[in-house]
């Protein structure tokens, strides 16, 4: 019978669930056990409170005592110190083997001994009055007991003739809480499992019983119907109760230890059950089989709050929490058993054991459930929120993974929450994108008077740099923030994040090129990002930009959403040349109509924030980092964190090396005094202490760190793939670069190369920032890899080392020549590609036999040549017959000859075939190398 709830109980008696609920905490339940209307309450307990509310008032009480169970299936749950303040009867009770709680009525009658049913645990509510204890009589002899009367409408059973009678004691309640309000219970005879002919133990002395009654006698109740009113003591099963290792029993009061063994008594011992073969924990499994509790494990919410309670009456407990709070380590938690069904919520990154301790499933099972899907793992291990999900899925639980929120996420929630003290307008910031060699450069070193371009490498922009300009429009000077990025296809992380911290975005497109790929991708970021562009039509001087060709890239522009307003669009186009400088001064009238629509602004006080650009290692200065300022004013002594990295900002320089003790928005600057490189594009935000800063970075570093180890190591698939892959050839490739972001773009670039070949791979074993070190070359030479240097070079202890090692460094200033090298060196590696070329064909018209050389074909070339040593194959009818046969011998006439040409004819001999027919077809081919391409 399953277990109900409060409110299910008042709503069959039709009283409130509070009533209940303040009458069992008034008898001293405690709260755990019973807490609201939802709380669930034991089968002895649900009885007890029913009698509670529907028993009519009467003046007697009785104990009402359940069916019969087996002696095996009880243990006693008498703790220890009830026995020893038992006294001697507490020897009595423990061949009993029965545990029972008894509460009193007032003016409860006394009712004399009579059969019980052993093997019974009984569970009961006190009354809400004490009964008054009575002077115990004198004792009858030992060997007559008094023969207990049972007045009429009791249904008392009759006790078995073959019973012994023996005197019932009081019984010693453990369970209520007022254990010193005086108690008496008559104790039923116990029946004896040994037969009557069984010889005495004559080394215990029989000690006399004492009986001492509770009430008036039982002359003295009334002949009727007695009704029945009080509590109503229903026995069940005691549940399960860990108990202490006990000590080696004394020898009993009043007798000697006597012999031990099969000589001393050959049966039981009287009045306790015989113990069976197996000797494990008692009630661990008749629980389970029972069927008593619900879910795995059959425990109830009930249940556990009980077994917790007994564990913190038992001796050990108290012991064990002290030496925890001496330690500082957690209690140990409770076994919960594993939810079924159900709802759960847990943060993410987490891990196997996180996993466990929220949904209640043993972490051995989800292991287990891995290892079935072919993932090692620990109980440590990351787990991906999918991979969870999905193993949830077999218990039943929705499991609903949120992201946890970090200190860096904290900080950025104050800050966009924070007032600001002093807003006022600022300049916009402008980003140029575009196709690489369009001219953004140039563009925007004509607009700074500067040449840039010039200094590229290649004559690409290689990374992404911040310029504030000062830009006189008509009387004013405004200032202006350009942001140049990359137009080559590998920089396409930088360009995104360009268009993330930009205001405006100006679009190149040359004249004579039109649109191109990443000019498709560029306008694909700038819409994205929900920022206006303006279209810059730059080499607008060359003679290839003629008017049917700008019309033609309009059109083109117009297929990518961005209509011309000379077509009636809203797209600006704005014809220039960098080279020339024509129209820059138009080009720069319209971004400031733009900014004065966009109206913006900043706060010019409180705390500084905004986006990391690029970030590099410098000598003599350490990490430092490009940023640019979006809102407050930074400080020289500010405490900062940016991404992963964290410290104290020690000095400010502008975009034209200019040292600063402030900054405002929007102003490109580079700080120093941090502890590590953050990546380009994370946000950087002031804090009021490097304690904070210091635990937002750390943050950082451990979601990183539980990310990567939430990807699989090592699966069963992956090991068959790679004995599979035993065979295929690795490029290792140790790379520095200068800059942060480059190091990101070299390393996906690298990491393409040979992706979706099956024979060769390009692996970057190690990336960081910074000069080539003897460490990078120990470990190219261990390896076996090569060193790529990224606008980078080695000391000169580092190049002798790498002379001495054998290991080759290759530095380049562009990034696709990289690229086209790694793809040379992987094709190299290749295994070159088998391609038959045909010669010529030869038709047999005779075949001579000849002793001990075999079969001669008399053939005719018929077009082509057919050169010795080459390869045969044999057709007949259209129908290959043999394939790969080396032709032996050639003649013509009796001339041994290398080839013979179309139309003659010649003697051939194929190796170790002879089944050649009349009007076969030979095919003379041969095999070539053909070099691979990825």
């Amino acid at each position: 019978m399953a277990s109900k709830r409060v409110f299910e109980i008042a709503k069959e008696l039709g009283v409130k669930s509070k009533s209940i609920v303040d009458k069992c905490h008034a008898e001293g339940i405690p709260s755990e056990v019973i807490k609201n209307h939802m709380s669930t309450v034991s089968i002895g307990l649900e009885q007890t409170i029913r009698e509670w509310f529907t028993a009519e008032e009467g003046s007697s009480t009785a104990v009402e005592q359940a069916d019969k169970v087996d002696l095996d299936k009880v243990r006693e749950d008498k703790p220890r110190k009830a026995r020893k303040a038992a006294g001697n009867d507490g020897d009595a009770e423990d061949e009993t083997g029965t545990t029972t709680a008894v509460v009193d009525a007032p003016k409860a009658t006394p009712l004399k001994a009579r059969p019980a049913k052993p093997a019974t645990a009984t569970t009961a509510a006190p009354a809400e009055e004490p009964a008054t204890a009575t002077t115990a009589p004198k004792p009858p002899a030992p060997g007559k007991p008094a023969p207990a009367r049972i007045p009429a409408g009791l249904n008392a059973r009759p006790p078995a003739a073959d019973q012994p009678e023996t005197p019932a004691r009081p019984a010693a309640s453990d369970e209520r809480p007022d254990a010193g309000k005086p108690t008496r219970v008559v104790r039923p005879p116990t029946p004896s499992i040994r037969g009557p002919e069984a010889p005495p133990v004559m080394n215990v002395p029989t000690r006399p019983k004492v009986i001492t009654p509770a009430g008036p006698k039982l002359e003295e109740i009334k002949k009727d119907k007695i009704k029945l009113s009080g509590p109503k003591v229903v026995r069940v099963e005691a549940p399960e109760r860990l108990e202490p290792p006990r000590p080696p029993r004394g020898p009993r009061p009043g007798g000697g230890r006597g012999p031990s063994g099969p000589s001393f008594m050959d049966g039981p011992i009287p009045g306790r059950a015989p113990r069976g073969g197996n000797t494990r924990r008692r009630g661990g499994d008749r629980r389970r089989d029972d069927g008593l509790g619900e879910g795995p494990g059959g425990w109830s919410q009930a249940d556990l709050a009980e077994r917790e309670a007994r564990l913190q009456r038992s001796g050990g407990y108290l012991k064990q929490k002290r030496q925890q709070l001496k330690s500082g380590t957690k209690a140990p938690q409770a076994a919960v058993p594993a939810t079924v069904g159900g709802k759960v919520t847990i943060a993410e990154p987490f891990t196997i054991k996180e996993l466990s301790a929220a949904t209640g499933v043993k972490g051995a099972d989800i292991v287990k459930k891995l290892f079935m899907q072919g993932i090692m793992a620990t109980i440590n291990s990351g787990i991906d929120a999918e991979k969870a999900q999905e193993i949830m899925i077999d218990w039943n639980i929705e499991l609903e993974v949120t992201e946890s929120k970090t200190a860096e996420q904290a900080v950025a929630a104050q800050f966009e929450d924070r007032e600001r003290k002093d807003e006022r307008p600022r300049g916009p910031v402008v980003t140029i994108l575009g196709h690489v060699d369009h001219g953004k450069t140039s563009l925007l070193d004509k607009i700074r008077n500067t040449n840039v371009a010039a200094g590229e490498a290649g004559g690409i922009t290689q990374a992404t740099s911040a310029f504030r300009v000062p830009v006189k429009l008509g009387s004013d000077e405004k200032q202006v923030v350009f942001i140049d990025t990359p137009g080559h296809e590998a920089f396409t992380a930088m360009r995104a994040r360009g268009a993330q911290v930009t205001d405006i975005v100006v679009l190149v497109v040359a004249a004579d090129d039109g649109v191109m790929p990443q000019t498709k991708e560029s306008i694909s970021h700038a819409k994205a990002a929900g920022v206006p562009i303006i279209v810059a039509l730059n080499k607008i001087d060359k003679p290839e930009a003629t008017e049917s060709n700008i019309t033609k890239i309009l059109g083109q522009l117009a297929e990518q959403g961005l209509n011309p307003t000379e077509w009636g669009g809203d797209t600006e186009v704005v014809r220039v040349s960098a080279l020339k400088g024509q129209g820059i001064q138009e080009l720069l009238e319209i971004l400031d109509l733009q900014a004065q629509v966009l109206e913006l602004t900043a706060d010019f006080d409180g705390q500084a924030q905004g986006t990391v650009i690029e970030a590099r290692p410098e000598e003599g200065r350490g990490n430092v980092a490009n940023i640019l300022i979006q809102e407050g004013k930074l400080k020289v002594g500010d405490f900062i964190v940016l991404g992963r990295a964290f410290g104290r900002v020690r000095d400010i320089t502008d975009d034209r090396g200019n040292k600063l003790r402030e900054a405002f928005p929007p102003m490109p600057v580079q700080i120093s005094g941090i502890n590590d490189l953050p990546d380009a594009g994370d946000k950087f935000y002031c804090v009021p202490s490097l304690k904070e800063a210091e635990k937002a970075a750390e943050q950082r570093r451990e979601r990183e760190r539980h990310e990567q180890l939430a990807q699989p190591k090592a699966t069963l698939d992956r090991m068959f793939s790679q004995m599979a892959e035993a065979d295929v050839k690795e490029i290792l490739v140790v790379l520095k670069a200068d800059v942060q972001g480059s190091v990101d773009v070299l390393k996906s670039e690298i990491e393409k190369v040979g992706s979706e070949s099956s024979e060769v791979k390009v692996r970057v074993i190690h990336a960081a920032v910074g000069g080539i070190t003897e460490s990078d070359i120990l470990l190219a030479n261990a390896s076996g890899g090569l060193i790529i240097g990224f606008n980078v070079i080695a000391n000169a202890k580092g190049r002798a080392l790498a002379e001495a090692k054998g290991v080759e460094i290759r530095n380049y200033q562009v990034i696709y020549d990289i690229v086209d090298d790694l793809k040379k060196a992987a094709e190299g590696l290749l295994a070159p590609e088998l391609r038959q070329e045909v010669l010529g064909h030869a038709e047999v018209r005779q075949v001579f036999k000849i002793t001990r050389v075999g079969m001669i074909a008399g053939c005719y070339v018929t077009d082509g040549v057919v050169q010795r040593d080459a390869l045969i194959r044999v057709t007949r009818n259209g129908v290959v017959i043999e394939n790969d046969r080396r032709l032996e011998q050639l003649k013509r006439v009796k001339d041994d000859v290398k080839e013979v040409r179309s139309g003659t004819e010649c003697g051939m001999k194929i190796a170790g075939y002879d089944d050649i027919k009349v009007g076969d077809v030979l095919e003379c081919y041969k095999q070539v190398q053909v070099a691979r391409t990825l």
